[in-house]
């Protein structure tokens, strides 16, 4: 297993890190590639990578539907809307792996989706070969 570190740079961040997790792909290799986050802030997801708009939607609405000011009950850190956004975003991700290339579709790219930030962040990645 690796350790992917990311920096994020707003409280509310897209990273992209496909690039990084394919620097990590060994050679010669087909399987699965397995992402998880391991906080409870930021998630992971797939989604466009030509048009930033996109991003900048989904972040707009997820603000519209969980405001970070509400009666919530985790008040003391200020960041309950954090948590409901990572848990609606999710913080695993599997990716098919063929010939050492990411097998996503060309419009694709896997973000690190940060919801309390600016903050130093890690993802692991698992490598699973496929077994002939």
């Amino acid at each position: 297993m690796k350790k992917l570190k990311i920096r994020t740079s707003k409280r509310n961040d897209f990273v992209d890190i496909t690039k990084d997790i394919e620097k990590l792909i060994p050679s010669n290799f087909t399987g699965i590639c397995y992402l998880f986050s391991t906080h409870t802030t930021g998630a992971l997801t797939i989604n466009e990578n030509a048009d930033p708009d996109v991003l900048l939607d989904i972040n707009k609405h997820l603000n519209k539907l969980i405001p970070k000011n509400q009666d919530y009950f985790h008040h003391f850190e200020g960041n309950s809307d954090s948590h409901i956004k990572s848990s609606l975003m999710g913080f695993s991700e599997i990716v098919p792996i063929e010939n050492s290339k990411l097998s996503l579709g060309i419009w694709q790219s896997i973000y690190f989706c940060e919801f309390d930030g600016p903050r130093d962040r890690s993802v692991l990645v698992q490598f699973i070969k496929e077994n002939c």
